[in-house]
């Protein structure tokens, strides 16, 4: 055959289809608090709450060490690894050893940053995978924030009184929040239920919703809810909310800018998805690779390389100096901006090139970078603001497309959230896009948002009652031969019967709404009635509409094995339903016989496959 099919491996003679139905399920574990992980790109941190007090939300305790002009409520993103490549430090702790190291001793070290988006690679992957005594050492972190919750409340925590939610890039495909979650289970972040791996833009939806969605009066009287926020950063907000209102959160961080539609719907304050998550590697790390850049055009390539390599502690104190001042850049600046240097760069530039970094800067064709006297970098405002042109660019391309969409019209709000989203620069360009067709919303506090809005979902994941599928799922299956229908190299006859093999049987299409919890049930029968072991392969394509599994982007993405050897059905056609669960931060299949009863269960895999 053309296109080989499941239905003709040994022991898989297939499945054909019974009947198709519908059904709801709910389960809700039990725990004592909620703990939100914002693991970003250029920062990371964590917030919590207790179910008894879900009004009363807790942020990390102060990292130490810390920035000149930057905030610390969170800590970087950085993890250090020792000559042998064991954990060592995260975060600032990481940052300072590494700055203190000998220049000839670090260059054995491992120093990581801004490598979240490398994350969901296969070479990453590998490298996790592979070392798997790197858990025992990121436990170590779990018990370090179980400690401080026990400190909190003055009795004893366990992991299983914990739910943990861990945020990623809502535009994150799937295999990279499988990557997340599987991760979490390697640090023993939980053992007795799954997870929730959580949307950056609908921690944020869900966070305004909160705060937002409930008058005065309602407030007071769900003071006990689990949806309840006391601090009210939009609270002029609560009595222009109505039924059907419409909102868009462009969340900005530094590794990428994640874009979502919602819907109020009163009085609840639940939320409805109107369009898929969207966005793009657009975070504030671009303008750090244009800073990069301009210095390449200055210094050279090839000093730069070797900069890094042969100072590497120096080169993160310059980045550290860039981050403070690219935050002072502001469409109204008119003086210029100073960037220290560190000596070591300085040095080790004359040593490169027998020459000084003046003489350089003198003879670049780089006009608008001056060398000041203090041994800085003098920009001019719009030599900074250049700088982040090609980033913001991007955002503001990306908004125009989404509000020409069909499903994105009448929005009344647009939330700008995220660290990026303080940029004066990046707020000025959203204000002249939009041209008051909506109204702007920056938050008090806005790199916190996030993990705030992971607290309140990690509560109530019901608040987010309707989601849009990224994906579309089916399983294959085996159909009855159509002459004209069904194209001939997809024909297979066995015992006489002329079946259409490699049949993508759609449960649910991309861009699909899909409620909580909701399930899709599906009846088939084997093939061959003699069959003793019954196999199910699930399958997913980016595509709304698929025909067969064999299509191209289609893949296989789990695989349910139901033995049945040993049994008897009293049904003419032994029946095997087949169920998915949707709606939730995880899908979920499930196989059973329903003659004997027998089920399994699986998960949907993006990584196995």
């Amino acid at each position: 055959m053309a296109n080989p099919s499941p239905a003709k491996s040994t022991g898989d003679p297939g499945i054909t289809p019974l009947s198709p139905s519908h059904t709801q399920v709910d389960s809700t574990p039990s725990f004592v608090v909620v703990v939100a992980i914002d693991f970003g790109t250029t920062s990371s941190g964590y917030a919590y709450a207790f179910t008894k007090e879900p009004e009363c939300i807790h942020t990390m305790r102060r990292w130490e060490g810390g920035d000149p002009g930057v905030s610390n409520q969170k800590t970087p993103t950085t993890i250090l690894l020792t000559p042998d490549r064991k954990f060592h430090s995260f975060g600032y702790a990481a940052r300072d050893f590494y700055h203190d190291l000998d220049p000839s001793e670090s260059k054995h070290w491992l120093y990581l940053e801004k490598f979240k988006m490398k994350l969901h690679t296969t070479a990453v992957q590998l490298v996790i995978q592979t070392n798997p005594n790197q858990s025992d050492e990121k436990a170590k972190g779990v018990c370090s924030t179980l400690q401080e919750l026990s400190d909190q409340t003055g009795g004893d925590f366990d992991n299983n009184d914990v739910r943990w939610v861990i945020t990623v890039p809502a535009i994150w495909k799937m295999p990279a929040k499988q990557f997340m979650r599987e991760a979490a289970y390697k640090v023993r972040w939980s053992s007795s239920y799954v997870p929730y791996i959580c949307g950056y833009a609908c921690t944020v939806c869900v966070y305004h919703s909160t705060t937002s969605s409930q008058t005065k009066e309602h407030v007071r009287r769900n003071r006990q809810s689990r949806t309840f926020l006391v601090e009210n950063v939009v609270g002029e907000l609560w009595s222009e909310l109505e039924e059907g209102d419409r909102y868009v959160v462009v969340d900005c961080g530094g590794g990428t800018v994640d874009l979502t539609v919602h819907q109020i719907r009163l009085p609840e304050g639940h939320l409805k998805e109107l369009y898929k998550a969207s966005g793009g590697p657009y975070g504030s790390i671009g303008i750090d690779y244009e800073f990069e850049k301009l210095l390449c055009r200055i210094f050279g390539q090839d000093f730069i390389d070797q900069f890094k390599i042969k100072r590497p502690a120096a080169w993160v104190d310059l980045m550290i100096a860039f981050e403070s001042r690219k935050r002072a850049a502001a469409p109204d600046r008119s003086n210029p901006l100073n960037i220290n240097l560190p000596f070591s760069f300085i040095d080790y530039y004359k040593k490169f090139r027998g020459h000084s970094v003046e003489h350089a800067l003198r003879k670049s064709n780089v006009d608008f970078v001056k060398w000041s006297s203090q041994g800085m970098l003098r920009m001019n405002p719009d030599a900074m603001n250049s700088l982040f042109k090609a980033t913001i660019d991007h955002i503001i391309q990306h908004l125009n497309e989404l509000f020409d969409k069909p499903e994105v019209n009448n929005i009344k709000f647009l939330f700008l959230v995220g660290g990026f989203a303080e940029s004066p620069l990046l707020q000025h360009a959203v204000h002249n896009m939009l041209q008051g067709r909506s109204r702007i919303i920056i938050p008090h506090d806005v790199g916190l948002t996030i993990l705030k809005g992971a607290v309140l979902f990690g509560l109530d994941p019901s608040v987010i009652k309707v989601r849009r599928s990224p994906l579309t799922y089916g399983v294959g299956v085996l159909n009855r031969f159509v002459e004209g229908k069904h194209p001939l190299e997809k024909l297979l006859v066995k015992d006489g019967t002329r079946w259409c093999t490699d049949v993508f049987d759609t449960f649910i299409a991309a861009d699909q709404s899909v409620a909580l919890g909701e399930s899709v049930k599906r009846s088939y029968t084997p093939a061959k009635p003699s069959q003793q072991v019954i196999v199910i392969h699930v399958y997913c394509s980016e595509k709304e509409g698929v025909a067969f599994i064999s299509e191209p982007g289609v893949r296989k993405c789990g695989t349910l094995r139901l033995d049945v050897s040993g049994t008897e059905s009293a049904a003419p056609r032994r029946e095997i339903q087949t169920l998915m669960q949707f709606g939730d931060t995880e899908i979920r299949a499930m196989a059973m016989d329903v003659s004997t009863g027998r089920t399994v269960k699986a998960s949907i895999d993006f990584l196995s496959h």
